[in-house]
């Protein structure tokens, strides 16, 4: 070390006097005195305030925007959106494979009560045993209910069943070929076989879309069509076939031609089945053939 120089720690250790002067009248106004050791530790708290200060503003304002690299609101906003509509389109996805895995068993004639129908929340119960026993009350207005249901001659059991079948609200359904049926429904046969004149043309029983047209080797030319009301006509062992998928065809509009085409079909004929909800219904409870 140099002679006559102080070591750092006695210089931080000297005291020191600023004062303040009026340039004017060079009077002195005031005086601070300060060692080395106040003045590093002043700078240091006016540092770890300044910092503070900064991360507030940076944190907790809009000012963080300004700096580079750093997302803005709208482009947070828009990440939101995205987030929103990625879950919305994840679902719809999971919807529409959901109903081509029912239209895909209905084509190919399977039931899809077991893919279409939710199943019962479990229920807990304690181990006591409960009693549902009938009540005098309600014994007599049993009785009073079906004395009045006895005499009701406007109730739906009067209705025509025909005109019921045909008409679903504001629903009219037309047949599809003019012909005999062959074979009813029944749970073994999810539809009804018509048999028609040679080359009879297959119409669409109501206003819908096609959202099948093609050759399959059990059912031959087969055409299914989207209606309203969640119902599906599945036409089968066509000759060929008028429509395409995706094309929307209305009522009593020619959509194939009768044949005699697959492994399943046994003669010329039509095989025609009417879905609801993603299960099969009696077609003759909704069409006069």
């Amino acid at each position: 070390m140099p002679s006559g120089e102080k070591p750092k720690e006695n210089r931080l250790k000297d005291r020191y006097r600023l004062i303040i002067y009026n340039d004017n009248t060079l009077k002195e106004v005031g005086f601070l005195r300060l060692t080395g050791f106040n003045l590093l530790w002043i700078v240091s708290l006016l540092a770890i305030v300044g910092v503070g200060i900064v991360f507030v503003l940076i944190a907790y304002t809009s000012i963080r925007e300004l700096i580079p690299g750093y997302p803005d609101s709208n482009f947070r906003r828009t990440m939101v959106e995205n987030a929103i509509r990625l879950d919305s389109l994840q679902n719809e996805i999971r919807l529409w494979e959901q109903y081509y895995t029912t239209l895909n068993r209905i084509i190919s004639g399977q039931d899809t009560s077991d893919t279409t129908q939710e199943k019962p929340l479990p229920v807990k119960t304690s181990g006591k045993t409960v009693s549902f026993t009938r009540s005098p009350q309600d014994s007599l207005l049993r009785q009073q209910i079906e004395r009045e249901e006895r005499f009701n001659i406007t109730g739906a059991n009067l209705a025509a069943p025909k005109l019921q079948s045909v008409f679903l609200g504001h629903t009219l359904f037309f047949p599809p070929v003019k012909g005999v049926i062959s074979q009813k429904y029944s749970p073994k046969h999810y539809g009804v076989d018509l048999v028609s004149k040679p080359n009879e043309v297959v119409k669409s029983v109501l206003d819908g879309t096609v959202i099948f047209s093609a050759w399959t080797i059990e059912t031959g030319y087969t055409i299914a069509v989207q209606h309203e009301n969640n119902f599906v006509s599945i036409y089968k062992h066509n000759s060929d076939l008028l429509k395409k998928t995706g094309t929307f065809v209305r009522a009593g509009e020619a959509i194939a031609i009768i044949g005699n085409t697959g492994e399943l079909s046994s003669g010329p004929h039509l095989h025609f089945e009417l879905w609801y909800n993603g299960s099969p219904v009696n077609p003759e409870d909704y069409i006069v053939f």
